[in-house]
């Protein structure tokens, strides 16, 4: 009897525990596990109740069918994972040995070239007829440039401009996947399923070039399209018209473009290109993509010049777009161009002749285009603000292109220069017909309130040694650094109906405001970030009420990358209102840097140096030429453009305003950027900073020193009775940072002051020090120290903290010896603040 039951008892526990459920009952649990893929124990003992079906069930295997249901998704999702990623490494490690064989013949090739020139160089006479071994080096070289022993084409026929075509197509096949060009890979682009693929630049050839090679997940027909529409991913393309559609045959299509793109800066003329451009198939399904401008040399037509551009060519460039198996592309981008630098002053040849700015501004911004196309069709990105990818990319394009039409000012968009006050410093251009100028950017009347006109100041300056990443990061980061908050409030006032000149004009000093950046959007690779930006309101009297409510500013930064390779950084804002439509009017300003190619020659550095000093403008215009010496010599050019709207009775006194804001800003970003220089330059970077002068200063510098002897019977600044304003400048010019922050129950201590050496650790100004509090200068450790002694600090007055880390502003670590915190009484004997002093504090 007892082993009958046991054998019953271990029936029963066998079917507990392998069930075998019907079609019905899988279909009910499906159902609730698309509802809730955990549901809790109640929800299970419910599910029984509600399903007749599943009654003969135990609450814990109907459990344990859940758990296993979720491990098999979880498989699930893992192996399709492993899969798209096996897919992109089978097509990767195939575009790899692809590159390999390429760079094999290349090295053949250059073997063989130096095995020849070994042996002319052995030859008794240079002059030999002997041509048997030139031959074959001859040969590469028409390979290189095959139109050199080729008469013109007729370009005036469909059959001469399908044979110039065809030409462009072997030219260009040959840079793609030949050694018609000697590539060399850029640093810190490495090949991998998840990068933006194998980036290679020029090296020794005509004009400037560079190719990408990359996996992308869109369809070879896709990626042609959005590849053609150039002006919707290359930022410097003003217009491109398709003059002349031809069909070749087999699908194919010649077309005849002219485009133009603006100029990076104030200081250079905006290039246009007269081109050929020839879609095709091959036999393997690819597609491709070849252009080529048209001139005397390959048998035109070239098109007639235009007024205010410089013709450059576009040697043979294009796209190669093969199908990938398991679906997406393969896709290989190739720019070739001559910008004819030599038409531009010579310090500013390295945006024209670099290809590494060239790869970076098209080439590899073709692929990141594509990429995030690809990421926003596969849902894999979110956005903010209940916006659609597509009109937050329209966003962007607009800020950029607006900025552009600022910088450039070209006639045919209405633009006329006032006349110079007598200093050359700043441009001013007007545009008394802003609806053909907004028409020509957002179609239509976007500001049917002004009716008025648009007004623009810019300058452009040379900066040396400041990385452009760091300058624009810390612009974006400390707004009350540079930005008048009266101009601010002003430009937003210009979108009412209402007239907005009633609003005050720049002050003196400006108004101090703090501003949160809101998060809408940002790029695959956070190389580019959509926000708001909040000015937070404030009104000092009853005249500036205008100044009293938040205003708001749409901006673009990109570039914030300070190891991309020819780098770039913007930023761009345009005051927006608290609608912020789809279609809302923008009229962008902003700041643009881009870096020049670093020079180590000494007498190149010199010149370069004497040439920004008499560009630049204001105080703190330029190093010394000694400093040219330096074997780190980094050249960037920045360019400034603010607009704004003015009524035609009060356009001189608009421009007078903006030139003196410009000149304002300009004055403002040249002490950021000797603040921000690299430390190695010079032992005090931030020694330029301006002297406190607000009357609070001396009497906070006074009860600083007097509660540093009260709890330590010890003297801060020396023990000689000091005036007010010497214990200020000796406190200043401390050999340790000194700051103090506020002692709100409510609230995270804010900084409120520090010294020289407090500004130079913490990489800011006392102006931007309102931004920083002092949980964001501390390091976990150093916070954990601090909280342990504060009860210490209130009861006794003073405590000494650990040797530890701060970071800056910058986010650069710097690590100090020893840290001491003290109350700060004020005449009255009650809490002012809290004092810190970091000694022997050097960056990491």
């Amino acid at each position: 009897m007892a082993a009958y039951c046991n054998k019953n008892q271990q029936q029963q526990m066998d079917i507990s525990k392998y069930v075998r459920y019907t079609p019905e009952q899988v279909e009910a649990l499906e159902r609730v596990y698309n509802e809730c893929p955990k549901p809790t124990s109640l929800r299970r003992q419910q599910l029984i109740r509600e399903c007749p079906i599943l009654s003969n069930i135990e609450p814990k295997q109907i459990k344990v069918w859940f758990q296993n249901r979720r491990c098999r998704e979880k498989q699930r999702k893992e192996s399709f994972r492993l899969q798209t990623v096996n897919r992109k490494l089978t097509a990767m490690n195939k575009l790899l040995m692809e590159e390999n064989d390429r760079l094999q013949k290349q090295v053949s090739h250059l073997v063989y070239e130096n095995g020849y020139m070994r042996h002319q160089l052995h030859v008794p006479s240079g002059t030999t007829t002997d041509n048997s071994c030139e031959s074959v080096v001859m040969s590469g070289q028409q390979q290189q440039n095959p139109t050199a022993q080729q008469p013109p084409k007729d370009a005036s026929s469909p059959a001469g401009l399908l044979a110039i075509a065809e030409e462009s197509l072997a030219q260009f096949l040959s840079k793609a996947t030949g050694t018609a060009v000697n590539w060399v890979q850029m640093i810190g682009m490495k090949p991998g399923p998840d990068s933006i693929g194998i980036v290679a630049v020029s090296r020794n050839c005509n004009g400037v070039a560079a190719r990408v090679c990359s996996l992308v997940s869109l369809e070879p027909s896709k990626v042609a399209e959005i590849l053609k529409d150039r002006p919707t991913w290359f930022r410097d393309c003003r217009c491109l018209d398709i003059l002349s559609v031809i069909p070749s045959g087999i699908g194919g299509t010649i077309e005849l473009i002219y485009m133009q793109t603006y100029a990076p800066t104030t200081l250079a003329v905006a290039r246009d290109f007269w081109t050929l451009r020839y879609t095709t198939s091959l036999e393997d399904g690819s597609i491709v993509i070849c252009e080529r401008s048209l001139t005397s040399t390959t048998g035109g037509p070239s098109g007639p010049e235009t007024s205010g551009f410089v013709r450059a060519e576009m040697l043979p460039s294009g796209y190669l777009i093969r199908p990938c198996e398991g679906g997406g592309s393969i896709i290989h981008i190739v720019d070739h161009a001559d910008l004819d630098a030599w038409s531009v002053p010579e310090v500013l040849r390295p945006l024209y002749d670099s290809s590494k700015i060239l790869a970076q501004k098209m080439t590899i911004a073709a692929l990141r285009y594509i990429r995030q196309i690809a990421q926003e069709s596969s849902g894999e990105i979110q956005y903010g603000g209940g916006r659609q990818p597509a009109v937050l990319r329209t966003f962007s394009q607009r800020l950029c292109r607006g900025f552009n039409d600022a910088v450039n000012g070209f006639l045919d968009d209405g633009w006329s220069l006032l006349d110079s006050d007598g200093m050359e410093d700043v441009t001013v251009m007007v545009n008394s017909s802003p609806n053909k100028y907004f028409g020509s950017q957002y179609g239509g009347s976007a500001f049917p309130s002004i009716g008025r006109g648009v007004l623009c100041a810019k300058a452009s300056m040379l900066l040396q040694n400041v990385p452009p990443a760091l300058l624009i990061h810390f612009l974006r980061e400390h707004r009350s650094e540079w930005a008048d908050y009266g101009i601010d409030a002003y430009s937003v006032a210009c979108l009412k109906a209402a007239s907005p000149y009633g609003v005050p004009c720049p002050r003196p000093g400006g108004f101090p405001n703090s501003h949160v950046i809101l998060p809408l959007a940002h790029t695959v690779e956070h190389e580019e970030f959509l926000e708001v930006v909040r000015l937070e309101g404030h009104a000092f009297s009853p005249e500036d009420m205008a100044l009293a409510r938040d205003m708001y500013l749409l901006q673009l930064a990109n570039g914030l990358d300070e190891n991309a390779v020819g780098a770039c950084a913007e930023l761009v804002f345009a005051p927006i209102d608290e609608s912020f439509a789809d279609d809302a009017p923008l009229l962008p300003s902003g700041f643009r840097v881009i870096q020049l190619d670093p020079k180590t020659d000494g007498a190149g550095a010199t010149r370069t140096l004497d040439l920004a000093s008499t560009l630049e403008v204001g105080s703190g215009g330029g190093r010394s030429s000694g400093d040219a010496n330096s074997s780190y010599n980094l050249r960037s050019v920045l360019t400034i453009a603010f607009q704004f709207t003015f009524e035609n009775h009060l356009r001189e006194s608009v421009a007078a305003m903006a030139r003196q804001y410009v000149r304002s800003v300009v004055g403002s970003v040249q002490r950021v950027a000797m603040a921000i220089s690299p430390s190695g330059l010079s032992p005090r970077p931030l020694g330029t900073k301006s002297f406190p002068v607000s009357p609070e200063a001396p009497t906070l510098a006074r009860w600083i020193n007097r509660s540093y002897r009260v709890y330590t019977g010890e003297e801060l600044l020396g023990s000689d009775p000091l005036s007010g304003d010497a214990v200020l400048k000796q406190l200043w010019h401390h050999s340790d940072a000194v700051l103090c922050c506020s002692m709100k129950s409510n609230a995270s201590p804010v900084l409120t002051f520090a010294n020289q050496a407090g500004l130079d650790m913490l990489e800011t100004t006392l102006l931007a020090l309102q931004d920083i509090t002092l949980e964001k200068i501390l390091d976990e450790n150093g916070r954990k120290a601090l909280f342990s002694e504060f009860p210490k600090i209130m009861q006794q007055g003073f405590a000494y903290l650990p040797a530890g880390i701060c970071i800056s502003s910058m986010g650069r670590p710097s690590s100090y010896e020893q840290a001491a915190a003290w109350k700060v009484l004020d005449d009255d004997d009650s809490n002012h603040c809290l004092s810190f002093m970091f000694t022997n504090w050097s960056f990491v």
